[in-house]
């Protein structure tokens, strides 16, 4: 999941781009639009048209015969594995080794499931757009291979049983966040904002901040301090490395009608604004140790990985620089870093 509180400083860093228009239909309105010297998009004079025919395309190479993989592969089984990871992360984190195994069970199913919904909904939405890019054409709604109402029907029966999970078995509060996470993932940011402004990728990192959040509160059935601190550490980290793929994929996003910040703003704008959200991470680790969450081992060796992310951050604006090159780095710098971050955090979680 992409990602319940809106941080106001933020503001700093993104800039709305409700003024740059794309018509999805018409890809080639993107590259004669004006552009200025960064790469970016002054003007695009055509308005948004982002419906969606309820038949899919299909292609001459697709296969007729669906298999259960067709269906797992729809429930984004990458995003689940890393969420229900974060999500152990913060009910370790709040269970101070004291582990309720048949709660924890109860949370990461129900998670899992909400999470899976969330892909299959963003799957459905984004079917006519995903023919456009390279790496989502051969996805089984652009190819025709599953009829969109299956998909739906699908998202809707994983959604309700993970959300009744976390409602009866996690406590309310729970079941609160599973049911924002979600709706931060397909309304506010797969059916609005990744369509009309550069900042989907910021507020839409609210639902892919929950999964933590929702781990955390289900043992502490409260949202305190380590809830708000656990949020902040996805919320932030998740900017940087989607404009780091972004960049890497331009063309694409470009093609398929996004206006992320890398087709609107440029590469280079993207790359300074990167920087804050690393740096706005720096704080966390100390926080968190600070509250008596987790020991220095975590602290220092979060701080040290934060600075290197950073350097290789800088390291971009530097002249001569490729940006694919570039960009494909530090996004795999940004899976290790946020995987062994959450690692630490397990290990040295304070008994």
């Amino acid at each position: 999941m992409i990602n319940f509180i809106a941080i106001p400083f933020l503001g700093l860093f993104e800039v709305d781009s409700s003024h740059y228009r794309i018509h999805s239909n018409m890809p080639h309105e993107w590259k004669n639009a004006d552009r200025n010297a960064k790469g970016g998009i002054k003007h695009v004079s055509k308005p948004l048209n982002y419906a969606a025919s309820e038949a899919s395309p299909v292609s001459k190479s697709a296969e007729t015969r669906v298999t259960w993989r067709d269906f797992l592969t729809l429930a984004k089984p990458g995003i689940l594995r890393s969420n229900l990871f974060v999500t152990l992360a913060g009910f370790w984190l709040a269970s101070r080794w004291n582990i309720d195994w048949l709660n924890l069970l109860a949370t990461l199913a129900g998670t899992m499931l909400i999470v899976g919904a969330s892909g299959v909904f963003n799957n459905y939405l984004d079917r006519e757009m995903d023919t456009k890019m390279e790496r989502t054409k051969n996805r089984a709604l652009p190819t025709g291979k599953i009829a969109p109402s299956v998909v739906l029907t699908y998202g809707i029966v994983l959604g309700v049983l993970g959300l009744a999970i976390l409602f009866a078995f996690c406590g309310v509060l729970t079941g609160v966040c599973g049911a924002i996470g979600m709706f931060a993932y397909v309304v506010l940011y797969t059916m609005w904002l990744k369509r009309t402004s550069t900042w989907s990728t910021s507020l839409g990192g609210i639902s892919g901040a929950m999964p933590p959040v929702i781990g955390y509160v289900a043992v502490t059935n409260t949202i305190d301090m380590g809830a708000v601190l656990l949020f902040l550490w996805m919320f932030l980290w998740q900017p940087p490395h989607f404009w780091a793929l972004g960049i890497r994929r331009v063309e694409e996003y470009r093609a398929a009608g996004f206006p992320i910040l890398p087709v609107v703003k440029g590469i280079r704008r993207t790359q300074w604004q990167m920087l804050p959200y690393i740096v706005l991470l720096l704080p966390v680790p100390i926080l968190m140790y600070a509250y008596g969450y987790v020991g220095m081992i975590f602290t220092v060796a979060s701080i040290a990985i934060t600075v290197l992310w950073l350097f290789f951050a800088v390291k971009g604006l530097a002249k001569g620089q490729d940006p694919d090159a570039w960009g494909k780095k530090v996004f795999m710098y940004s899976i290790y870093y946020m995987m062994v971050t959450f690692l630490l955090m397990i290990i040295d979680t304070a008994h």
